[in-house]
């Protein structure tokens, strides 16, 4: 029987490893030889014979390292959870730092749980700030009227002599009153539009970002004050803005080439690397179906009759070769 040791859950121990490799080599192993092994078991590299329930078969090793590495992964995302959670309970129990000083490495950032806190932190920074509002919107359903604490957090920037830079996706290029509560603001106000953006960004005078803390929450943010940080977030910004197309207050439009719009183009680059339509939906923040509406039409304009033939088309054709508005 192989000796089993103590170890975290969701894990192989050594005695595991060396019966599973064992089993690999002579093509299965005895139930009874491995009763004292359970994390070999419970992870599902073996599993019951067909024909003779004494003998365990092993499942293939590609199959077992991507359950292994899901199991680490789901541990990872635990500790995580666990330090966020943590963080936010003891940031009430510390005083907050004078943002207008030089923050210490241990005031540079503070997780905030919770929608209230989120809002009431972006209205402190808001309240110091009077040159630059940057934000990052993907998705292109939550216009200015829905940043924490909505349109007065903007005007009151703008109010102080400040301007407003907001990146979109293109998706609000084609909904009616998107730019509605930007028509709202009084002040120096721009908005421009991608095909991908990054994850929400809010960064005000440079000084102050807000980012998600929590890819599967709206409401856990992260307060930075990090120099470095914000330096680096407020280039990758410029960059991006530089790329973007304009949409207010006057919009440019979207070219075409050859009868192919940039949107599809972009699809495109996605349908090559192999993405489902949902996924191209989630990164070109529209929905399923008006993914597939796209699709349907590359297909057209390609004159592809299938999936596989859509994409040696695409390669043919060109389009990966320009570059995206």
């Amino acid at each position: 029987m192989v000796e089993h040791r103590s170890h975290a859950a969701g894990l192989l121990c050594e005695g595991g490893r060396d019966a599973y490799l064992r089993a690999l080599r002579e093509s299965g192993i005895r139930a009874h030889e491995v009763d004292g092994v359970p994390c070999l078991v419970g992870l599902g590299l073996l599993r019951p014979d067909a024909v003779d329930p004494l003998w365990l078969r092993p499942v293939a090793p590609s199959v077992g390292l991507a359950r292994l590495l899901d199991r680490v992964e789901e541990h990872i995302a635990c500790q995580r959870w666990r330090g966020a959670r943590t963080a936010a309970a003891f940031a009430s129990l510390m005083p907050l730092p004078d943002m207008r000083g030089a923050a210490s490495p241990s005031a540079s950032m503070t997780v905030l749980d919770g929608i209230h806190p989120i809002e009431s932190a972006v209205r402190r920074a808001a309240a110091r700030s009077s040159q630059e509002l940057l934000v990052i919107q993907p998705g292109g359903r939550r216009p200015a009227a829905h940043l924490p604490g909505g349109l007065p957090v903007a005007q009151g920037v703008l109010d102080r002599g400040g301007r407003m830079r907001t990146l979109y996706q293109h998706t609000p290029r084609y909904a009616q009153q998107a730019l509605a509560p930007f028509e709202q603001l009084d002040g120096d106000v721009e908005v421009r539009t991608l095909d991908e953006l990054p994850k929400r960004l809010l960064l005000f005078d440079r000084t102050y970002a807000f980012v998600p803390a929590d890819r599967s929450r709206d409401d856990v943010a992260l307060e930075l004050r990090q120099p470095a940080i914000i330096s680096y977030l407020a280039a990758t910004f410029d960059i991006l803005w530089r790329l973007a197309t304009p949409m207010f207050p006057s919009a440019e439009p979207l070219p075409a080439a050859n009868g192919i719009t940039p949107r599809q183009q972009s699809i495109a680059v996605l349908l090559t690397e192999g993405l489902t339509d949902a996924d191209i939906a989630a990164r070109l923040g529209m929905n399923v179906r008006t993914a597939r509406v796209h699709i349907a039409k590359l297909s057209a304009a390609l004159k592809s009759t299938s999936r596989a033939q859509l994409g040696y088309l695409i390669g043919k054709s060109g389009i990966l070769d320009r570059t995206p508005t």
